[in-house]
């Protein structure tokens, strides 16, 4: 018999939202939210998936489309625009832009920011051309 004393294991900010978004990249095509609860398994509500999806969607990270009386999502990013999105909305909120990203820079591994600047490169060549 199960400890009544045990909570569950208390989920990571975003794990849940990067386990939906999982479930709808691997969908043939736009799902509804009770295929994706089937695909997380465990105990969730359906509520709470409902709440993840309306949460990304108004992220902007899934679209919704009425299909009979409920909704089908599709994904419109990855994990890494995701984490993309958390990013730039952390960088909105603060006053002084160029003091956050002074200190993201230079609190970066050598090899990240080497990723950085080539990326910036590219991009600034992207633009000229």
């Amino acid at each position: 018999m199960p400890d009544p004393r045990q909570q569950p294991r208390r989920r990571a900010q975003g794990e849940l939202e990067l386990a939906v978004l999982a479930a709808l990249r691997a969908a043939d095509g736009p799902a509804n939210a009770g295929w994706v609860r089937d695909r997380l398994g465990g105990d969730l509500a359906y509520t709470t998936v409902i709440t993840i999806l309306a949460r990304l969607h108004a992220k902007d990270v899934v679209t919704r489309e009425r299909h009979g009386r409920s909704f089908v999502w599709t994904p419109t990013s990855d994990e890494a625009g995701l984490a993309a999105l958390k990013m730039r909305k952390v960088l909105d909120g603060e006053a002084d832009r160029e003091a956050v990203l002074a200190s993201f820079v230079t609190s970066l591994p050598e090899g990240d920011e080497q990723v950085l600047r080539a990326l910036l490169e590219r991009a600034d060549e992207e633009a000229g051309s």
